[in-house]
């Protein structure tokens, strides 16, 4: 019997969707592979008791993908994603001294993706890994994603990771699932989340903003160019790049503000009042939210990559090009200077009395912040570094694709504790709601778009009302039968 294949392709008007999906049958045999177009892609195999039956699983899975859009395409015809890797050199450290670094984890591949917060630490690299550490450097986790990790963002209780295939992965539960997918016309430099509505930053210096629907809401053109600053919150979006930095209104109705910066921004950070943005001219400036008025400026003696604050920024740290982080008081007085000792770092994040850096060599570092563990640092005296070794064991979670993927147990009725959800069509959407007691039936559901099939029901293990008006998954998610 010979091999059937049949390759698909989603298009859409505007170029708002840039995937391919194949299906070959060969005898019994039956392979999916699927991916970002240009991209090798992924691969799932199953196998089946006649060539009958496996036609039959053939077919469903590729009238599924055409009810959603795809069509059939040839190959190699349409051209790859654009994607930017960012290109970042890194000198040794001109520090006297080294910083107090507790422990080191290596990922294998440049590393800009961080988030820390009070239960675990995140770093995600080039090459589409994600892990999770304890804050003293166990490894608990990892999530393998099809392309490299551009940047990792939380929002409330939910973290996501954006990739370079142009897809926004909700890290939250067992399974990752794809929340957003981004026009493949944006050549993504970096994101932030806020209540739900994502904002993208790209190399054109364009902002696009898009709801937790994973809906189109609004774009904007600022006037430079190589975006890597985007910053958002109730009132605002921050958008930096090559010009300055450019704030609009939250609606997308209005540009508020403009500043110019002393170099293009290459970096940003937030707090309730202010932004920062780090520089390629040594500098990382603190401007008011509220009018863009530069309030402060924190020297360096390099091209600024990264930046935080401490929660009440009361310090300001950097890290530049050179493999050096720098401490600065809130009004610019520099409180110290030292090396990583592990290459330069690309994000930052301070808890703690620790500041977590990601670096070129795609380590994780974790380094004692605190007054006493600087001051013994510039004597000389630092503690042994932890070089922490990932368990062979390690658990490694991967995105479901479709519905049986995601449908790891079938049951006939929600279990205890269960929420049921349902696919229903509105309006030529297909959405996702409540069908289960005690929650507001008119919210839709923040759920994977992959797996979105016309009346079809799945039991989540709960919800939790987000403040924009819409409900996120918490937990596994499985197909009610």
């Amino acid at each position: 019997m010979a091999r059937e294949t049949t390759y698909l392709e989603l298009s859409q008007d505007g170029g708002g969707a840039h995937k391919f999906y194949e299906v070959t049958v060969d005898g019994t045999a039956v392979s999916v592979r699927y991916g970002r177009i240009g991209a090798d892609g992924q691969v799932q195999s199953s196998s089946f008791p006649s060539v009958e039956k496996a036609r039959a699983a053939a077919a469903k899975k590729i009238g599924e993908k055409v009810r959603k859009g795809y069509a059939p395409a040839v190959a190699g015809q349409r051209a790859a994603r654009a994607v930017s890797r960012r290109q970042v050199a890194s000198a040794p450290s001109t520090a006297r001294a080294v910083a107090p670094v507790l422990w080191r984890f290596r990922t294998g591949s440049s590393a800009f993706g961080i988030h820390v917060d009070e239960d675990r630490c995140w770093v995600g690299n080039q090459a589409g890994d994600v892990y999770t550490l304890s804050h003293e450097g166990e490894v608990l986790a990892r999530y393998s994603l099809p392309d490299g990790v551009k940047c990792l963002v939380a929002d409330e209780f939910w973290i996501y990771a954006g990739c370079d295939d142009g897809t926004v992965y909700d890290l939250s539960s067992k399974v990752p699932f794809g929340a957003y997918d981004i026009a493949a016309d944006v050549d993504i430099f970096w994101l932030d989340i806020h209540e739900g509505v994502l904002s993208v930053s790209d190399r054109s210096g364009g902002l696009t903003v898009i709801d937790h629907e994973d809906e189109f809401q609004w774009s904007r053109r600022s006037p430079g160019s190589n975006a890597w600053m985007v910053r958002a919150d109730e009132r605002s979006v921050y958008h930096g790049h090559s010009q300055g930095v450019t704030a609009y209104a939250a609606d997308g109705g209005a540009q508020l503000w403009h500043t110019p910066t002393n170099g293009s921004v290459l970096f940003g950070w937030q707090e309730d009042h202010t932004v920062y943005a780090a520089t390629g001219r040594h500098t990382v400036q603190r401007l008011s939210k509220a009018t863009g008025a530069v309030e402060a400026s924190y020297r360096c003696d390099a091209a600024v990559y990264a930046c935080a604050t401490s929660p009440d920024g009361r310090h300001v740290f950097a890290a530049d090009y050179a493999s050096s982080v720098y401490c600065f008081d809130a009004d610019g007085q520099r409180l110290w200077k030292l090396g990583t000792g592990g290459g330069s770092a690309l994000s930052m994040q301070y808890l703690d009395e620790r500041l977590y850096l990601v670096t070129t060599d795609g380590s994780l570092i974790c380094m004692d912040a605190s007054e006493a563990a600087i001051l013994a640092a510039q004597r000389g005296s630092v503690p042994t570094a932890v070089d922490v070794k990932s368990a062979a064991a390690l658990p490694v979670f991967t995105p479901a694709a479709s519905a049986a993927a995601v449908a790891t147990v079938s049951v006939a009725a929600a279990p205890a504790g269960g929420v049921v959800v349902e696919c229903v069509q509105q309006g030529g959407r297909m959405r996702v709601q409540v069908v289960s007691g005690g929650f507001e039936p008119s919210w839709n559901v923040q759920f994977p778009r992959g797996i979105r099939e016309p009346g079809a029901r799945y039991v989540v293990d709960g919800l939790h009302a987000a403040s924009g008006g819409f409900y996120r998954v918490r937990g596994e998610i499985r197909r009610l039968v």
